[in-house]
Order: structure tokens, then C-alpha cells, then sequence
């Protein structure tokens, strides 16, 4: 894993003209699917912005970083704008069906994230969805190293202009990264620069 971690960069630069198979991409969003998340809860939805004219749109929303238009594939990672018990108790519903168990046998566990829910204020509550949100981003950047595509995160572009072209606030969630995936191109200047990690030893601490 270290190769391709080593091998990987903040790609700056898209080819264009290189695209991710439709198969491969799948497969990518089945991984941003299997993400795990505290309780299980999945506090967020990925968008897929297929549409050019769209993608143009979050372009100029993201200060005209090239990335977004020239990169394969883009997708908007996105947060609850909310969690409620409703919320929950459709996740332990969905818990009993696929387990095939009794949902009864399930509701200490509910009334566990109930009491999570209820202890958290509203904005305690949406900063801890955020935080889980980072968790499918930091997954899909380490399963497209491992694939040799290329990835770009994105946090610098207006939030509500996004959340409006796409529709967001209607789907209860808004916009908290982009992530541009695709192909470097071959004169990025940044692909052959050596990554800046201060020692090991500054990071690590035993105890």
C-alpha cells in the first residue's frame, strides 16, 4: 500500500481526454458505499455530477479550478443537513431486514443513538456528521492510488452556490467536498514533485 500511497498526489492537472471505464467507476462508488461510519449511520449522500453544463456551474463555484470540469468524473460529497429518531429508526428497520431478525431485538441498540442523538446539540450534531463524512473521502482516495486513478479533494468552493445547482437542500443534505477523479495529465508539473511529510518520528508517539 505504501507504493501506491507514495505513487499518489493531489493531481492538479486532468488529461481530459482519459476516462475511467464505467465499470471501474462503479466499482468506486461501491467502495464510497461500503464506507463505514460511527453506528453505522451514514449521515451522507455522494453526488454524481454527470452533466457538463452542471459541471461548468460548479466550476465557476469552485473559483475555476480546472479540475472539476477536466477530471473524468466528479463527485460531491455531501452531509445530513439534520438527523432525527426517524432517521434512526429507519436505519434499525433496514438493520432487521437484511439480518433477517426480529426488529424487536434491536431496539437497545436504537435507543442507544437516540441517546446519542438527544445529548448532542444541533450544531455538536452536524459537526459530528461532518467528521464522518471525511471518512468515505479518505477511502476512495487510498482505493484510487490503489488503482492507479488519479484523485483530487476539493473544500475551496462556495457552498451554497453548489447546494443550489444541484438541488441539495431538497435532499436534505448540502455540499461539503468535491473530489475530481480521472488520469494526471502527463506534463503536471506537480506528479514528480517529493511528498513533504515531517519525520516519523515528530508524528508517532509511544506511550
Amino acid at each position: 500500500m505504501n507504493d501506491h500511497l507514495n505513487w499518489r498526489y493531489t493531481t492538479k492537472k486532468f488529461d481530459p481526454a482519459k476516462k475511467i471505464s464505467e465499470s471501474e467507476f462503479e466499482s468506486l462508488l461501491e467502495v464510497l458505499w461500503l464506507a463505514p461510519s460511527s453506528y453505522g449511520l451514514q449521515p451522507w449522500k455522494f453526488v454524481v455530477v454527470r452533466d457538463v453544463p452542471l459541471r461548468n456551474r460548479i466550476k465557476i463555484h469552485a473559483h475555476g479550478q480546472a479540475q472539476v470540469m477536466d477530471a473524468s468524473h466528479l463527485i460531491v460529497f455531501c452531509v445530513l443537513r439534520s438527523m432525527d429518531v426517524e432517521y434512526i429508526g429507519r436505519y434499525i428497520t433496514r438493520m432487521a431486514e437484511i439480518r433477517g431478525i426480529d426488529r424487536k431485538l434491536l431496539e437497545g441498540y436504537e435507543r442507544s443513538m437516540q441517546g446519542f442523538l438527544k445529548s448532542q446539540t444541533p450544531q455538536e450534531m452536524s459537526q459530528w456528521m461532518k467528521r464522518q463524512v471525511y471518512i468515505p473521502l479518505g477511502i476512495l482516495l487510498a482505493e484510487c492510488a490503489r488503482r492507479k486513478i488519479d484523485a483530487c479533494p476539493m473544500e475551496g468552493f462556495d457552498i451554497s452556490g453548489v447546494d443550489r445547482d444541484l438541488g441539495l437542500e431538497e435532499e436534505g443534505v448540502t455540499a461539503l467536498a468535491l473530489c475530481a477523479v480521472g488520469y494526471r495529465a502527463a506534463d503536471d508539473r506537480f506528479a514528480g514533485l517529493k511528498k513533504v511529510r515531517f519525520e516519523i518520528k515528530e508524528l508517532f508517539i509511544d506511550r
